[in-house]
């Protein structure tokens, strides 16, 4: 049967695919954030996942403001990568699994979560930097990865409880599949941060560390948040951490926490990221 090996969360800001092009790694302003991935990265390493199941938020990639569908789940067999605007560099394509993705879909349908598939999708930042934070040191992809957008740009959103019990039907959904896979999760976005108007640049460390340690602790603190309690805090774009629930829903109550860092600033956002898994 396939399991959930463990739950990954971390930003996926375009600054971040820029500075690992130019090689900026090393760099006064870029050195500790990149630091924080090392033990990421080794811990995927030893758990050595078949699947990746990646939570971010398209960009305008494949859905614009005319038509963003609330979740959109990959049912490809591969997924092509374009850059939407920010001058990143395209990757080599990712490979899909068809078969566990509509298995993904038809149990979370069945679920009660009407999402829209997708047999072809583009990825953009959202689910690139994600990917290349762990595994760029490699010369191929180790894995196979499955997109899953959330809607965090048109508003009305899913709720953070939504996302929550998303991931919780993401959990059955993976755990009924009869093959053996092991499977990880990133809850992509974030952390406090916002793009335009008179609070450009808002960024709240206390909020941040506080939703960190929430996740791991007492994800229903989080879920219990309205969106405009969230935008508040963290800013219009802050609100990406409801994506962060979604991992933490597919998880058991009580979680093992192998790696946690936080770093501000990145751009113009803070930087949380958790390794963990199931007690």
């Amino acid at each position: 049967m396939a399991r959930i090996v463990g739950g990954i969360t971390t930003s996926h800001i375009p600054a971040i695919g820029n500075a690992m092009t130019q090689g900026l790694e090393g760099t006064d302003y870029w050195k500790r954030f990149f630091d924080g991935y090392e033990p990421v990265k080794q811990w995927l390493d030893d758990v050595d996942p078949d699947i990746v199941i990646v939570v971010y938020n398209d960009h305008g990639l494949n859905f614009f403001l005319d038509k963003i569908p609330t979740i959109a789940l990959g049912c490809a067999d591969h997924y092509e990568n374009a850059d939407e605007g920010w001058g990143l560099q395209t990757l080599a394509s990712f490979d899909g699994d068809v078969q566990f993705s509509w298995h993904l879909a038809e149990s979370l349908i069945n679920q009660d979560f009407d999402l829209t598939t997708c047999q072809e999708m583009l990825v953009d930042h959202g689910f690139i930097v994600p990917m290349a934070l762990m595994w760029r040191h490699l010369p191929e992809w180790p894995v196979q990865g499955i997109p899953l957008a959330i809607n965090t740009i048109q508003h009305p959103i899913a709720t953070a409880r939504r996302c929550y019990a998303l991931g919780k039907a993401l959990r059955k959904a993976i755990e009924s599949y009869p093959e053996d896979k092991k499977v990880v999760i990133f809850g992509t976005g974030g952390m406090s941060h916002q793009l335009q108007g008179e609070r450009a640049g808002i960024i709240d460390v206390d909020f941040d560390l506080e939703c960190m340690e929430k996740v791991i602790s007492d994800p229903e603190w989080l879920a219990s948040l309205s969106t405009t309690e969230i935008m508040a805090r963290a800013g219009t774009e802050g609100v990406e951490v409801i994506m962060w629930l979604v991992m933490r829903g597919a998880l058991n109550a009580q979680v093992n926490v192998i790696h946690k860092h936080y770093h501000v600033p990145v751009s113009n956002t803070g930087a949380g990221v958790l390794v963990l898994e199931n007690a």
